[in-house]
């Protein structure tokens, strides 16, 4: 759609210049010839003070469209190519396992932790389930 409406916009422009074009051709005739001849004199001197754009091509256009271009190359691995390719992969899953067994230790001191206060406790491990030992704790222990 984009380069459709580009399209009309352009062609829209192009139709808007030559009717320009068309009449200030029609006009220039009626123009003392003094007048014309300084235009004429104006338009040499902006076309000499014109910039030229210098055109270059590009050596090769790569067009890929929307597509990944992901290829494994022409050559095999070698032996030690393939170990090499294989190493992330061991650090990866080594890493992995590092952090579950960290996770694992920390969990396990922390529920260490909580089993030692409730055993050290001077109420009874059978306290912390009755049902109305937890209504006292949410009053505030007012009654």
């Amino acid at each position: 759609m984009n380069t459709t409406r580009q399209m009309s916009a352009l062609s829209a422009e192009d139709r808007f210049g030559k009717r320009v074009a068309a009449r200030l051709s029609d006009t220039s005739d009626n123009l003392p010839h003094e007048i014309s001849e300084r235009l004429k004199a104006a338009r040499m001197m902006a076309l000499s003070k014109r910039s030229v754009i210098k055109v270059e091509t590009a050596g090769r256009v790569l067009n890929l469209g929307a597509t990944a271009a992901l290829q494994a190359g022409g050559e095999k691995f070698s032996w030690w190519g393939r170990v090499a390719a294989t190493i992330p992969l061991f650090a990866l899953v080594a890493g992995l396992m590092a952090i579950q067994l960290i996770q694992d230790d920390f969990w396990a001191d922390e529920i260490a932790s909580v089993d030692a206060e409730l055993l050290t406790d001077e109420l009874p491990p059978t306290a912390y389930t009755d049902p109305g030992f937890v209504q006292y704790l949410h009053s505030g222990g007012r009654d």
